[in-house]
C-alpha cells in the first residue's frame, strides 16, 4: 500500500498549466494593446512639446526684440528731453534778445540840436488836452461822437491822455 496508484488520481497540474500560459497570453496581448494606444498618445504629446519649443523660442525672441526696444524707447526719450532742453535755452535767449530791442524801438532817438516841444496837430488830427472827452472834442470840430469813435478804433475813449493825437473824421 505504499504505492498509490496513479491510475485512479489524475493529476490537474498540465491542464493548470495550459490555463495559465492561456491567461499569460491574453494579458501580454492587453499589454500589447495598452502598450500601442500609449506610444500612440506619446508620439501626440511629442508633437505638442514640439509646437510648444518653438513657441517658447518664439517668446524668447520676441521677449529680446522687446528688451531691445525698450532700450532705445528710453535712449530716444532722453535724446528728445535734451533737445527740447536745448530747444528752452534758446528761446530764451531768443526771447531776450527780442526784449532788448523792443526796449530800444520804445526809446526815441535822440536828435542832436532838437529838444522835444509840444505836439503838433497835423491836418485832419486833434491834440488831446488835458480834460478833454470824445464828446467835447467832437462838439467842438463839429462832427459825431460815432463818426469821431470809427475813425479812431483803436483809442479808448475813457483813457484820452493829453498830448495824444486823434484823427477826425472828414466833414
Amino acid at each position: 500500500m505504499d504505492t498509490i496508484s496513479r491510475d485512479n488520481n489524475t493529476s490537474y497540474l498540465p491542464v493548470a498549466g495550459v490555463i495559465v500560459g492561456l491567461l499569460a497570453l491574453v494579458l501580454s496581448a492587453v499589454a500589447l494593446v495598452k502598450v500601442s494606444s500609449a506610444n500612440k498618445t506619446l508620439a501626440a504629446h511629442e508633437d505638442k512639446v514640439s509646437k510648444i519649443d518653438n513657441i517658447e523660442s518664439t517668446a524668447n525672441t520676441a521677449a529680446g526684440t522687446a528688451d531691445k526696444a525698450t532700450k532705445d524707447v528710453a535712449s530716444l526719450v532722453q535724446q528728445t528731453q535734451t533737445a527740447v532742453n536745448r530747444l528752452g535755452e534758446m528761446i530764451n535767449d531768443a526771447s531776450g534778445r527780442i526784449t532788448k530791442i523792443e526796449e530800444a524801438q520804445k526809446r526815441p532817438a535822440p536828435v542832436a540840436g532838437k529838444s522835444s516841444g509840444p505836439v503838433v496837430a497835423g491836418p485832419g488830427e486833434y491834440v488831446v488836452r488835458s480834460g478833454d472827452s470824445f464828446a467835447k472834442i467832437a462838439r467842438s470840430q463839429g462832427v459825431s461822437i460815432a463818426d469821431l469813435t470809427a475813425v479812431n478804433p483803436g483809442v479808448n475813449s475813457s483813457k484820452l491822455q493829453p498830448g495824444q493825437k486823434l484823427k477826425l473824421p472828414k466833414k
